[in-house]
C-alpha cells in the first residue's frame, strides 16, 4: 500500500513537473477574440528551455521550447468565426475566447474618449448605449491598453477583455465601439478591439526612436524627451515603448488611427511622418499591409475664432497621407459638430465616426462594394475660371451628390488672396459647382471649409461629406 502511494505521488509530481508554468500576456487572457482563419499567435515565459504544449476545443495544436531568456511564440491556426465560446488550453492554463475579426484602434484622446464621455465633453447617447451594449452589440470586446510611458521599450502591459455589460461597456473607446458594433452587426461575427490609446499624443510619440533620428526637432536622449514639452502627453517615443510594442505580436485585420490635434504647429512634416509610423507599426506586426484608417481631425478653433488654417493644414496633410500610404484610407467628420463645439476639441458625435470607418472597412477590407464609404472628393483637374466664375468639380461614389441646394462652405478668392463666401449652383450635369461673389471679380482660388472650424453641407451618398480642400497653395 505504502509502494502503492509512493508511486502515485512520485507520477503526480513527475507529470506537475512536466508541464511547465507559463506566464502570459494580460492580452492572452479570458474573453479575448482571435482573428478567424489566421495563423493566430500567442507567447508567453517560461523557465528557459520548457516545452509549451497548446490545444484548443476546434482541434489544433502546437508546441514550442522556450528560449534562454525564457520567452515563447508560437502560431495557432484558427477557425471561421461563430458565436460559439472556444476554450484554448497552454499546458496548465486553460481560456475561454471567441473566434471573429480583430482590430488595433490607436490615437489620441478623441478616440480614446469612452462613450461615459470625459468631464465637460459627453458622448451623444454614450450612456444610453453602453446600458443596451449587452443586447445591441453582445460579442463585441475591447482590449484597453494601460496608459502609460517609457523611453525602455517594453514587452508587458497591463489590460484586461471587457465584455459589454454596463460598467465595462462605460469605459469602451467610443469610436472604437460603434465601429466595432457595426462591423459585428454587418458581418454577424465576434469583433475584438485592441485600444491603444493615450489623449494628447502626437504622431512622434507613437514612433520609435530609431525612426525618430531622422527629426530633427526630436530629441533622442530619455532625459531630453522627459523635458521635450510641458505636457507629459506631447513626449515622442515613449507611447510606443509602453503601449504599442507590448500589443505588436497580436494578429489583427486592421488599424483604425484617430490622431492629429497634437500635431498643428507642426502639420508640414505630418503626412511623411505619419507614413513612417505606418512603416514602423507594420514591420513589427509581420501581417503584411494591413489596411490602415485614419479619421481627419474635427473642425476646432485652435486660435481665437476659428478662422486660422492651422487645423486645416493638417487636414490636408492627413489626406494626403493617403496617397502615399499603401492600403490607407479615410473618413470626413467636417460635419459632425455643433456650432456650439467650437472650443470643445471632443466632439460628442462619435458614433457616425465609428460608423464611418466601419463602411470603409467593410466596403475595402470585406468587399461590400455596394456600400458608400466617400464623400465627395476635389478633382484637383477641375478647377477652372470663366470670368466672374470659378467652377470645381468633383470624384464622387456611385451615389453621386445629394444637396445640390444651399450650399455652404465655399469661399473664393482673388489676386489679393482674401476670401469670401462663394455663391453656389451646382451642376448635375457635369458633377460640377459654378462659384461666384460679388466682391471677387476675377476669381483665383476656390477653398471648401479650410479654416480651423468650418462646418459645411456639401454631400453624397450615406450622408458623407465632401472632404475639405483649397486650389491654392497660400502660406
Amino acid at each position: 500500500m505504502k509502494k502503492y502511494l509512493l508511486l502515485t505521488t512520485l507520477t503526480i509530481w513527475c507529470t506537475c513537473t512536466l508541464m511547465a508554468k507559463v506566464t502570459l500576456p494580460s492580452l492572452i487572457s479570458d474573453g479575448m477574440v482571435l482573428q478567424q482563419q489566421a495563423d493566430a499567435r500567442l507567447w508567453g515565459w517560461a523557465e528557459p528551455g520548457e516545452s509549451i504544449n497548446v490545444s484548443t476545443s476546434w482541434g489544433e495544436n502546437a508546441k514550442a521550447t522556450t528560449g534562454k531568456d525564457g520567452r515563447w511564440q508560437l502560431s495557432i491556426r484558427t477557425p471561421k468565426a461563430s458565436y460559439d465560446v472556444q476554450t484554448l488550453r497552454i499546458n496548465d492554463v486553460e481560456l475561454s475566447l471567441l473566434i471573429g475579426e480583430v482590430w488595433l484602434a490607436t490615437g489620441q484622446s478623441n478616440m480614446e474618449m469612452p462613450l461615459k464621455g470625459f468631464g465637460g465633453a459627453c458622448v451623444k447617447d454614450g450612456f444610453r448605449d453602453a446600458m443596451n451594449a449587452k443586447t445591441e452589440a453582445p460579442y463585441v470586446r475591447m482590449y484597453n491598453v494601460e496608459r502609460k510611458q517609457t523611453f525602455t521599450p517594453q514587452d508587458k502591459c497591463n489590460g484586461k477583455w471587457l465584455t459589454p455589460v454596463f460598467e465595462n461597456a462605460l469605459e469602451y473607446s467610443a469610436t472604437a465601439y460603434y465601429f466595432a458594433s457595426s462591423l459585428s452587426n454587418a458581418l454577424g461575427v465576434p469583433v475584438g478591439i485592441v485600444n491603444c490609446s493615450y489623449g494628447g499624443t502626437r504622431v512622434e510619440s507613437w514612433t520609435s526612436a530609431e525612426v525618430c533620428r531622422q527629426y530633427p526637432d526630436i530629441p533622442q536622449d530619455s532625459i531630453s524627451v522627459y523635458n521635450f514639452s510641458q505636457w507629459a502627453f506631447e513626449r515622442p517615443i515613449v507611447t510606443y515603448n509602453a503601449m504599442f510594442l507590448p500589443v505588436c505580436g497580436y494578429t489583427y485585420k486592421g488599424i483604425v488611427w484617430y490622431q492629429g490635434c497634437g500635431n498643428v504647429s507642426t502639420s508640414s512634416t505630418y503626412a511623411e511622418r505619419l507614413k513612417n509610423m505606418v512603416t514602423l507599426w507594420r514591420s513589427k506586426l509581420k501581417l503584411g499591409e494591413i489596411p490602415f484608417y485614419q479619421v481627419q481631425i474635427a473642425p476646432y478653433a485652435y486660435e481665437g475664432d476659428g478662422s486660422g488654417i492651422g487645423g486645416a493644414l493638417l487636414r490636408e496633410q492627413q489626406y494626403k497621407a493617403c496617397s502615399i500610404i499603401p492600403n490607407c484610407d479615410i473618413v470626413c467628420t467636417n460635419d459632425l459638430v455643433e456650432p456650439y463645439e467650437r472650443h470643445n476639441i471632443h466632439p460628442q458625435e462619435k458614433r457616425k465616426v465609428g460608423m464611418r470607418l466601419s463602411l470603409v472597412a467593410l466596403n475595402k477590407t470585406y468587399g461590400m462594394k455596394d456600400l458608400a464609404c466617400s464623400g465627395p472628393r476635389f478633382d484637383e483637374n477641375s478647377f477652372t475660371v470663366k470670368g466672374d466664375t470659378a467652377i470645381v468639380g468633383f470624384h464622387t461614389n456611385q451615389y453621386g451628390v445629394c444637396r445640390n441646394y444651399d450650399i455652404k462652405g465655399f469661399e473664393i478668392a482673388g489676386e489679393d488672396k482674401v476670401f469670401y463666401t462663394a455663391n453656389t449652383e451646382f451642376h448635375w450635369q457635369n458633377n460640377t459647382v459654378r462659384l461666384t461673389s460679388p466682391k471677387v471679380p476675377h476669381p483665383v482660388a476656390v477653398r471648401y471649409c479650410f479654416r480651423d472650424f468650418q462646418i459645411g453641407n456639401f454631400i453624397g451618398g450615406a450622408e458623407l461629406p465632401l472632404f475639405p480642400f483649397r486650389t491654392d497653395d497660400w502660406k
